[in-house]
Parts: C-alpha cells; sequence; structure tokens
C-alpha cells in the first residue's frame, strides 16, 4: 500500500475510536521492526523521526531508507517528523516526501503559535501533507526539545480558538502526560480530551504514552485521541535487547552482528504489536 496522509488515517481512528501507534524510529532496524509488527498484527502505523535523527542521518538518506522499507507493505503507514520547532526544518521535511509534521511553537505566544502554525498548515496542504499542532509543551525533554518544566494549560477557548483558526488535523494537548518514563503513576485530565474533541470534532494526539496503562490509554482513546505516539519505551526496548545481547555474547565470547540484529529486531516487533493490541488498531488496516 503506498503511504497514506496523516488525515486519512486519523479520520478512520478516529471515528472507529481505535488509536493509530505512533513510533519514534530511531534507524532502519527500528523501521523494519515497526513495519513487521503492523503487517503481522494488520494495523496502520506512523512512523516518527524526530528532529535529530532528520540531522543524524541527512534528510535524503533518511526518507530512502524509509521509502525502500515501506515500498511492499501491505498496511497503511504515514511518516511524520515530530515535535520540530524550527520551520526551516519543517520545509526542507516537507520538500524531502515527509507527509505530516507537528510545529510545536509551544515557546511562542499563542498569538505568535497561532499566526506561525496557520503558515505551516498553508504550507504542508501544497505538498499534500498535514499538521500537528499544540500550544502547551508536553513536560519532559525527548531528543534534545522540551523542558522538564510543567507547561502553564491554556483554557478551553483559547485551545478551540487555535485549532479552529490554523486549521490543524490533530492537536496535542497537555493533559498531565509528561516525555520519558514517569517517576509515579501519572494523574491524567481525562476530560479535557473530551472537552476538545467535542469542542473541535479534530482528533487528538497523546504524548508522553510510556509507562501509561492499558486502561489510561484505552480510556483515552476512547474520548477521541487517534493518535498516540510512542518514543521511550521503544528506545529502552532497542538497547536493553542490546544490553542483553551483548552480555551474553561476552559470556560465550562469541561476536555474531547479525544475531544481535535479530534479537534486537525480534525485541522492537514484540514491544510495537503489543502497543497495536493495546490501542486496538489491529486488524484495522484497509
Amino acid at each position: 500500500m503506498p503511504v497514506v496522509s496523516l488525515k486519512d488515517t486519523l479520520d478512520r481512528a478516529f471515528a472507529q475510536r481505535f488509536g493509530v501507534p505512533a513510533f519514534n524510529i530511531i534507524n532502519d532496524l527500528t523501521i523494519d521492526a515497526v513495519l513487521a509488527a503492523a503487517v503481522r498484527e494488520k494495523s496502520p502505523v506512523i512512523l516518527q523521526t524526530s528532529v535529530k535523527t532528520v540531522m543524524m542521518y541527512g534528510r535524503d538518506q533518511l526518507f530512502g531508507i524509509f521509502a525502500a522499507l515501506v515500498r511492499d507493505v501491505p498496511v497503511p503507514v504515514t511518516l511524520h517528523l515530530d515535535h520540530c520547532p524550527q520551520r526551516s526544518v519543517i520545509t526542507d521535511c516537507l520538500d524531502g516526501g515527509w507527509n505530516s509534521v507537528l510545529f510545536d511553537a509551544h515557546e511562542l505566544d499563542v498569538a505568535e503559535n497561532l499566526i506561525q502554525t496557520t503558515e505551516v498548515v498553508k504550507e504542508a496542504a501544497a505538498h499534500g501533507a498535514h499538521v500537528e499542532g499544540e500550544i502547551e509543551g508536553i513536560q519532559g525533554v525527548e531528543d534534545g526539545v522540551g523542558s522538564d518544566s510543567a507547561s502553564v494549560q491554556q483554557s478551553l477557548d483559547v485551545a478551540v480558538d487555535f485549532i479552529e483558526r490554523t486549521g490543524v488535523h490533530c492537536f496535542a494537548p497537555a493533559i498531565g502526560n509528561a516525555h520519558g518514563q514517569y517517576k509515579a503513576a501519572p494523574v491524567l485530565d481525562h476530560q479535557r480530551v473530551t472537552d476538545l474533541v467535542e469542542a473541535t470534532g479534530i482528533p487528538m494526539a497523546l504524548h508522553g504514552g510510556t509507562g501509561m496503562s492499558a486502561e489510561q490509554f484505552q480510556d483515552l482513546i476512547a474520548r477521541g485521541c487517534a493518535k498516540v505516539n510512542i518514543s521511550t519505551a521503544l528506545k529502552e526496548c532497542y538497547m536493553k535487547s542490546s544490553l542483553e545481547f551483548l552480555r551474553g555474547a561476552e559470556e560465550k565470547r562469541k561476536w555474531d552482528p547479525p544475531s544481535l540484529f535479530k534479537a534486537q529486531t525480534a525485541a522492537v516487533t514484540d514491544m510495537a504489536r503489543e502497543h497495536m493490541r493495546i490501542f486496538g488498531s489491529s486488524g484495522r488496516a484497509w
């Protein structure tokens, strides 16, 4: 199946009340592993790239890897640029083939954020791409973007006005969620998701998913969180499986890189499949 738009993917999920998993991939192996999970679960999936990953690989090389691996995948896939505050990088990625972006302008005042996000939505539309917006920072640093300080939550009226005037296709609200691992079970403002969905009729994006319970995920998805981000869980799974394998290799004094890659791929695939089942996206591919 060809790469599909964020709007097509999320509109279906929003209407049917399942969550599309959005995994922050870090290299070709994790792309391959997440796609393998999506194929086995018959799930739509969003592959997210951080600005850091784009810069590490280079735009063209990273998109080339993505295009090669997704070419014969029979499930819907969207390529999303996550948490990008730099307009120049957004333009570069839209020009380079990304069909979804999160313009992260939460550090601007809401009025300036609204002006610039509206411009990004117009720019993306010229490429057939879609935009996720936010006006509040999600607590925690992810790939060098963000802050450990909690952001001030805007009023419902301000958030609704931003959504309606910018024309963003999904919105990432701050509801007590945070990037990284939670030090304690998160206390989430579930009602804010319901209020935003009822007022705007657009899907919400849930950030800071790693560490939430299955019940929290499912409740928020039922309220309208159609896009569910997973980043820390993928990174931890990838690195912990590597560490476990390398410790065994050291004990056995047997160094075989393809076996390491196989172990990493299996671990990430299993992690992704588990999230797809929790989010209700299994069997939802079209």
